[in-house]
């Protein structure tokens, strides 16, 4: 009876190992990669939504489509606090603006401080914003704040995430070339 209860737990053990690790396939050599639980990799997946959604509301170059299609998977990761934002710079002008100039506009997120203690996260987010002109570049720092709340992964919002309550502290110039 011993016997066959430690058989059982071994083989329950192997099969854990076994299940808890997958071989993927890289350039021809395999590779091992091991199942990790979301709360291991919470607080990364936290940092890249955050980088993403602002890559992708933030770095547009003067093409309507492009600017549409970037702004609206930026929209999957936010709420409407994004949408108004979305909405106040289209009826200023800002993005006709982009267009007519032939302005590109990219970002470079500086840090992200973000207090995963407890839901929603809390978050602050550094950036620099440099607009590409024929004649010469700015560059602005942006500061925006929100908090993040856990929703369901779906394709479009893979890390499963939705900022809430997003507002643009600080958006001013510091140089121009």
């Amino acid at each position: 009876m011993l016997l066959c209860g430690f058989a059982i737990y071994k083989s329950y053990e192997a099969t854990q190992r076994i299940l808890s690790s997958v071989w993927v396939i890289v350039d021809g050599r395999p590779i091992r990669a091991e199942v990790a639980a979301r709360k291991d990799n919470l607080e990364v997946e936290a940092r890249r939504h955050i980088s993403d959604f602002h890559r992708l509301f933030f770095t547009l170059d003067p093409d309507e489509k492009a600017i549409t299609a970037a702004i609206g998977q930026a929209l999957y990761l936010a709420d409407n606090s994004a949408k108004r934002q979305y909405d106040n710079l289209r009826e200023s002008g800002y993005y006709a603006g982009l267009i007519s100039g032939n302005i590109s506009q990219r970002i470079t997120v500086d840090s992200i401080r973000l207090d995963m203690r407890r839901e929603p996260y809390a978050f602050r987010c550094h950036a620099t914003q440099k607009l590409v002109r024929s004649s010469g570049t700015l560059t602005r720092t942006l500061v925006t704040t929100g908090t993040l709340r856990d929703v369901a992964r779906t394709d479009n919002n893979p890390h499963g995430f939705l900022i809430q309550r997003w507002e643009t502290i600080e958006n001013r110039d510091i140089q121009t070339r």
